[in-house]
């Protein structure tokens, strides 16, 4: 008696990863949208940052299967502008954390 349940392929693993990526990307704007409602102005949360790398770096995955010149380039400049925003994040909040020497 066979399973009825398709044949799981890479195709369809690297459509779950597109998928995946896309989710992520979106997560971006919709936790940047809660803080900037709850905050009643615009916000950018650090997360929406998180979330953009994360988003970022599996759709350059799925991208580089696909391979997809023009997505490989969009999603890879956008990893260092995410990158560099995480950068000015930690040494802010590094800064911040240490006490000042008066």
């Amino acid at each position: 008696m066979k399973a009825f349940l398709p044949t799981l392929t890479a195709e369809h693993i690297w459509l779950g990863v597109g998928f995946l990526g896309q989710t992520l990307f979106f997560m971006r704007f919709f936790v940047q949208w809660l803080a900037s409602e709850k905050q009643k102005k615009s916000i950018i949360p650090k997360a929406f940052w998180y979330f953009s790398l994360a988003g970022g770096i599996t759709l350059l995955s799925y991208a580089v299967y696909r391979r997809d010149p023009v997505f490989i380039f969009g999603q890879s400049t956008g990893l260092f502008i995410y990158l560099r925003n995480i950068y000015f994040i930690t040494m802010e909040h590094h800064k911040t954390a240490q006490p000042s020497a008066q």
